[in-house]
């Protein structure tokens, strides 16, 4: 994985929240906030928090009395997420690396993380430091995406990518969909010491009214940008043009609709 794969900065995390967030996070996010608060948590802590889209959701579901850390690698992420609470919530925000969690042993009931572990270079570290983070019967809910197969707007955006470079295209659109395979994930939490395993596939189809501002997501709203730029040569405004008309000839317009692919994990810690 290319070092600026998962550095979101700039204009990047207005794109990501504006354009990504209502299509391909928000539904999704009410369905892990709604695990989440089933397991009754007074303590959770949020990994990869991006822009608070999952965070929101928590802080809704959750009891009021319930205290949710969110947390996040990339501060210009979080800023946007810190937004979204009023000072009178139980919602503490601060940067952290979930390789190297800064929170003391058994600290909290239930983790979260929604399509953040994909990004992160050792993540058997990952899986060993939520379990240590977890109080004993704790559960730790993660999200991961599909192949490109099963989910066609990033099969289409990353051969366009390929199409517009055809030497040394930019790799960011392999990134998000590299945890699509079941084995190793559930392999790797039984290592790092889970128990009671649960593993759900997902899919929606998502009506989307709008393609221009998906697809400025697509392109503008992650370290796909910074790639395009490094490379010159390619406009990223064309390549948002070009996205706009592929999606809505593969999905239709007004609305397209859009097949979206998921997979969901609880792992237990041993009570």
């Amino acid at each position: 994985m290319d070092k600026n794969d998962a550095q979101f900065i700039g204009s990047i995390p207005d794109y990501y929240d504006r354009g990504l967030g209502p299509v391909l996070f928000a539904d999704f996010a009410a369905d892990m906030a709604g695990r989440v608060a089933a397991l009754a948590p007074r303590r959770v802590l949020e990994a990869a928090a991006g822009t608070g889209i999952v965070s929101r959701e928590l802080r809704d579901r959750l009891p009021a009395d319930a205290r949710l850390t969110v947390t996040d690698l990339n501060p210009p992420m979080l800023e946007i997420a810190r937004r979204k609470f009023t000072a009178d919530e139980l919602v503490e925000v601060q940067t952290a690396d979930a390789q190297a969690l800064p929170f003391a042993d058994a600290a909290f009931h239930a983790m979260v993380c929604q399509f953040g572990i994909m990004f992160y270079p050792d993540k058997p570290k990952s899986y060993r430091e939520a379990l240590r983070v977890l109080r004993p019967g704790g559960t730790y809910l993660f999200s991961v995406w599909d192949a490109h197969r099963h989910n066609g707007f990033a099969r289409i955006t990353d051969g366009l990518i390929r199409q517009f470079f055809p030497v040394d295209p930019p790799g960011f659109y392999r990134v998000p969909f590299s945890c699509s395979e079941i084995d190793p994930i559930k392999e790797a939490l039984l290592e790092a010491g889970f128990a009671g395993l649960s593993i759900d596939v997902l899919r929606i189809d998502k009506q989307v009214s709008e393609l221009k501002p998906f697809a400025e997501g697509l392109i503008l709203g992650n370290p796909l940008v910074d790639q395009i730029r490094a490379r010159g040569g390619v406009a990223p405004e064309d390549l948002v043009a070009a996205v706009v008309e592929a999606l809505g000839r593969e999905f239709g317009t007004s609305p397209a609709s859009i097949p979206l692919h998921t997979i969901t994990y609880a792992a237990r810690k041993a009570a």
